[in-house]
């Protein structure tokens, strides 16, 4: 198989696993309770999406949901592989799951995702986590009920096989409450980018039909779900292995079509790639939320050079002008690392000035974590540690004025505002977001949860936004 050939997972195999998935039904009915899973999730979006698929599969099974590895049956961590810290995570959580199994040694205790894909990793959990029943990695995610199936009959179970150009469809998910649907539109990479793991644990780029995607978004859209947000590692590569069945573009305008669906989001944009074609259906469609993630990485152009990013940074400003030229309004967000493998202090004063140059509303930021696998590994460093930290601060201190400022913009002018739910910090106060993705926290009612409000914005912080809304008995829209 080429590597731009994507080969869809047939009906007759999805079908075998519905047979999976009633067999363990039927196993698990016999405990005599409802059985408890605890899924825990690493990662980005597209994680948190397959972690929806495999919360749908277990809920087939018969499954209920508990916040607790303690009250489970069945612990899952899905797993990722970008930074060293999320690994660690894993590591020390699954250590400490022995205690449990030592106590029930019928839970059972699983790990899937990035990690997994990863050979040194898998290895290390079959050697030394013993009480690890079921390893398996992204590409099996669509056997989860066949190779559960088997560790039920008894056994340990490792599925790590790279089943490269796979695509599954059909899979039933327990998706996060209203009002955000996330609706995968591709999987893999062909980037390669030299810091970067994901094309290896991954795969290379395979998108889903269009039919399939609508298809998916229209089911959403009668579930209630207003906002939907496409993934993919790099969504303007889409249709790229289909010989252009239907450009990025063409798919955003027709997910607009789509009733009930009143947001469109999507993620995440290579700078290389994002079209013409794609600014203009951003500006032109109403339902596209004006908010960019175009991830930067690094203002020196020797350092994009060593990380495989294949665009300049002039180029990387000219795409900024034209998105700005066509939506002035546009939420700017990036992604930076700070370290890379031969960065200097001259390299990251290039930085900070691109940070200066573009004012991005906010900035995820990351100091290099060397990933087993990729060239950069073997790349040699120019700073030290205390450099690289003092660096990070530096850049932090800069964006976090420029976040804090934009911000402060807000205030005074009325947002409309999707309701996601209570804010994590009072049961009184209700958070949401703008069509620009900001977080804006206000007083109301629990029945606004999945609606358009309008709230007045009466204080920023760096962060968030806080308001009151607007004519509360109009609120409803």
């Amino acid at each position: 198989m080429s590597e731009r050939e994507t080969r869809v997972i047939s009906d007759e195999e999805m079908n075998r696993q519905g047979e999976y998935i009633l067999k363990l039904r039927e196993r698990f009915s016999a405990i005599g309770r409802q059985p408890a899973a605890f899924v825990e999730t690493y990662g980005c979006q597209q994680n948190s999406s397959d972690s929806e698929r495999i919360k749908g599969m277990l809920s087939d099974m018969g499954f209920g949901f508990c916040d607790k590895p303690k009250d489970a049956d069945l612990i899952l961590y899905n797993t990722c592989a970008v930074r060293e810290n999320a690994e660690l995570r894993v590591f020390g959580n699954l250590g400490a799951l022995k205690i449990i199994k030592r106590k029930r040694p019928e839970v059972i205790i699983a790990v899937c995702g990035c990690m997994m894909q990863q050979e040194h990793i898998a290895k290390r959990i079959k050697e030394k986590y013993r009480h690890v029943d079921l390893v398996f990695g992204t590409h099996a995610l669509y056997r989860f009920p066949q190779l559960l199936d088997k560790v039920v009959s008894g056994g340990r179970v490792f599925d790590t096989e790279n089943e490269s150009g796979a695509v599954y469809e059909n899979i039933n998910s327990r998706r996060d409450p209203i009002p955000l649907a996330k609706v995968p539109i591709m999987y893999g990479c062909n980037n390669f980018c030299t810091y970067c793991i994901v094309p290896y644990v991954r795969g290379r780029e395979r998108s889903r039909s269009a039919e399939s995607i609508l298809a998916e978004v229209r089911d959403v859209a009668e579930q209630g779900y207003k906002e939907v947000m496409l993934l993919g590692q790099n969504v303007n590569s889409y249709g790229n292995d289909k010989d252009s069945e239907m450009s990025f573009a063409q798919l955003l305008r027709e997910v607009c079509r789509v009733d009930g669906i009143e947001r469109v989001r999507f993620m995440t944009s290579h700078p290389k790639d994002i079209s013409d074609e794609v600014i203009a259906a951003m500006a032109e469609e109403d339902k596209i939320c004006k908010q960019l993630h175009l991830p930067v990485q690094s203002g020196s152009d020797r350092i994009l050079k060593l990380m495989n990013r294949r665009y300049t940074r002039e180029k990387y400003l000219e795409t900024v002008k034209k998105v700005r030229e066509a939506m002035p309004d546009i939420v700017l967000t990036t992604d930076i690392i700070v370290g890379f493998p031969g960065e200097t202090n001259e390299d990251f004063e290039e930085t900070l000035s691109i940070l200066r140059e573009v004012e991005y509303d906010t900035i995820f930021s990351f100091i290099y974590s060397k990933r087993v696998g990729t060239p950069a590994a073997d790349m040699e460093d120019c700073l030290t540690d205390e450099e690289k930290h003092m660096n990070f601060d530096r850049m932090l201190e800069v964006q976090n004025e420029i976040s804090k400022r934009k911000n402060m913009a807000y205030e005074g002018t009325v947002q409309t505002v999707l309701v996601e739910g209570a804010s994590k910090t009072s049961e009184e106060t209700l958070t949401g977001r703008t069509e620009g993705g900001k977080v804006v926290n206000f007083a109301g009612d629990r029945s606004l949860v999945g609606e358009m409000v309008d709230v007045k914005i009466t204080s920023a912080q760096t962060w968030s936004l806080f308001g009151e809304i607007v004519y509360q008995e109009n609120a409803l829209r």
